[in-house]
């Protein structure tokens, strides 16, 4: 799809950097089992326990030519469903989502990709619908963005936030305005090594009507094909770490914790994951 070498979507600024810094940390216990079969159908179900608390679901993903189509039933007795259709229009994505019984919640939204823009827009399926878009201009290596939400019941934007995104083979750099222009978030990635096994990530948020400004800084490094290691610390005292094992192919143990070094006396918190393919 012409995605590929265009400027990408807005919501893809700083991602990478964001996934070094949140992806894997948790203070939860989670199993997820999941299958594939030929014919395209996959299957999976999640349990996950937090403190006192147990909450599961049970998943399918149905693919057919450029259609896709996901369903998902909680143990909240909740039933998501999302439909995701490519090239309906050339270059565009189409994707449709709703959950029962809950019927102020669904959503659709089209998505179109040009070799050097591209253009989300969405509209919810309730009463008081919001409006979001999106676009980007540029090219693969540097792009211009803005987003902003709008609520057609009381004409009144939700959100508005611009940014830029810088990308070579060895970083990736971004600056976002966001909310409503009273906070900017500056995330920095640089590859250490030519087989981009290491990487280090610099991410400073500062509120503008408070003068708040957090620093998190985050590294992570491929020890062997099968294992990985993260941490990160931020300028409150915060410091997270996680180890993730390949036990077999595609099934994967992650072990995280967190812990607040200005308050050691406080338990460490420490969260386990662990993702089974047969």
């Amino acid at each position: 799809m012409s995605s590929r070498r265009g400027p990408g979507l807005f919501s893809d600024f700083g991602k990478k950097a964001k996934e070094v810094l949140s992806k894997g940390y948790s203070d939860e216990q989670t199993v997820v089992i999941s299958s594939q079969s030929d014919t395209g159908l996959a299957l999976g179900s999640t349990l996950v326990k937090k403190g006192g608390l147990s909450s599961g679901d049970v998943a399918a993903q149905y693919k057919f030519k450029n259609a896709t189509v996901d369903i998902k039933f909680d143990t909240e007795s909740n039933i998501s469903t999302t439909v995701t259709v490519a090239d309906i229009l050339p270059s565009s994505k189409t994707i449709a989502s709703w959950k029962l019984p809950d019927y102020n919640y669904g959503k659709i939204e089209i998505q179109y990709f040009h070799e050097h823009s591209s253009l989300t827009a969405a509209v919810g399926l309730n009463k008081s619908p919001a409006l979001d878009v999106s676009a980007t201009i540029g090219t693969p290596c540097v792009a211009f963005g803005t987003e902003a939400s709008y609520m057609v019941s009381s004409g009144s934007f939700m959100k508005y936030n611009a940014g830029f995104s810088l990308k070579t083979p060895d970083v990736c750099a971004s600056a976002i305005l966001f909310d409503k222009g009273d906070a900017v978030r500056v995330s920095y990635l640089h590859h250490l090594d030519q087989l981009k096994r290491g990487l280090a990530v610099g991410e400073i948020t500062r509120k503008f009507s408070t003068n708040e400004n957090t620093l998190t800084v985050g590294c992570s490094y491929v020890i062997d094909p099968h294992t990985m290691v993260k941490a990160k610390l931020n300028n409150h005292g915060h410091l997270g770490a996680l180890v993730q094992h390949e036990l077999k192919p595609n099934s994967i143990l992650t072990v995280s914790g967190s812990f607040d070094t200005l308050a050691m006396e406080k338990t460490p918190r420490f969260g386990l994951a662990l993702s089974l393919k047969p």
